[in-house]
């Protein structure tokens, strides 16, 4: 098959860019290395197609969607530090950019892949969070939920052209997926507490610590993907993909502390010290993966433990 990959570059989709080759597809990357980095797909030179652009540019999108048998959507402005700091260029590119993705899949009856995420949910406080679980987002003026409100538009464009046109699409919502060639400069709390743990460094907790979140490895997600999208039954629905075992963040940084046998210090640092005004958060979120394991039969293999060894070990 020919894959073609928007943010191929990228943390998920780079790896995707792995699983493919080695089942035998040929691979396309659109990337215009903003949050991706070309050390990402270095490896993968001669085997695969990069182009270094833009997914807003209309010509290029749909001269690489019609070359192409499967289409994965993984290119997005991410991070909230980023969110934050570039909110106006974010929202353009998650909904402007998806939109010509789109257009563009449904023009040339591409089968689609798109990636969503937990982020669309908002603040709902009823967890685990399923597939029809209420967005409860916070006031306008919380830009800190313009990336939430950008996929949710994302998502709300897909569904149609998938009613309207018959746009063969399937949404993946992520949930805080995490491993090797993950940044944590853009405020991902995994490798920033890692690199901090290696270094000896303080390692530094927003609030008080007592905020919980559920990982998942990238290898799980990837595998999901690549299920859901050979799968014809998913297509016009959406799936949660995250892990299991619930953990807050300073567990997380305790445990992280114990497998690096490091000797940083728990540093605490309120939310108006980190984040301009405008930021809010959640205090939990958790995935209910009952959906994807009853359409397809899967369930992460990886937990807290392994996840935070191999991001060591592969990835600093």
């Amino acid at each position: 098959m020919r894959a073609f990959i928007t943010g191929g570059a990228g943390f998920i989709g780079s790896h995707l860019a792995d699983a493919l080759i080695a089942r035998g597809d040929s691979v396309t990357i659109l990337d215009n290395l903003s949050t991706g980095s070309k050390k990402n797909i270095a490896h993968l030179e001669g085997k695969i197609i990069v182009h270094e652009g833009d997914i807003r540019d209309k010509e290029l999108v749909d001269k690489l969607v019609a070359e192409s048998d499967l289409v994965f959507h993984m290119a997005a402005a991410l991070g909230v530090k980023n969110i934050m700091e570039h909110t106006i260029e974010s929202i353009d590119r998650n909904f402007s950019g998806s939109e010509v993705v789109l257009n563009a899949a449904t023009k040339h009856n591409k089968r689609l892949l798109i990636a969503s995420t937990s982020e669309i949910y908002g603040k709902n406080p009823n967890q685990p969070l399923h597939e029809e679980s209420d967005r409860v987002v916070g006031a306008p003026q919380k830009i800190r939920w313009t990336y939430s409100d950008a996929k949710a538009l994302e998502e709300a464009v897909a569904h149609t052209l998938h009613k309207t046109h018959g746009l063969r699409v399937t949404t993946v919502r992520f949930f805080n997926t995490v491993g090797p060639r993950q940044t944590g400069q853009y405020g991902m709390v995994v490798p920033r507490f890692i690199q901090a743990a290696l270094k000896n460094e303080d390692i530094v907790i927003y609030d008080d610590g007592s905020q919980s979140r559920v990982f998942c490895h990238v290898e799980d997600a990837v595998r999901a993907v690549l299920t859901l999208v050979d799968t014809e039954a998913t297509i016009g629905d959406y799936f949660n993909v995250g892990g299991t075992g619930e953990t807050t963040i300073k567990q997380l940084a305790e445990k992280i502390i114990n497998l690096t046998e490091s000797k940083s210090e728990i540093k605490y640092v309120p939310y108006a010290d980190a984040y301009p005004e405008g930021f809010e958060d959640m205090q939990r979120r958790v995935p209910d993966i009952s959906k994807i394991r009853n359409a397809i039969g899967w369930a992460p293999v990886h937990n807290l433990e392994s996840i935070i060894k191999c991001s060591i070990s592969r990835d600093f």
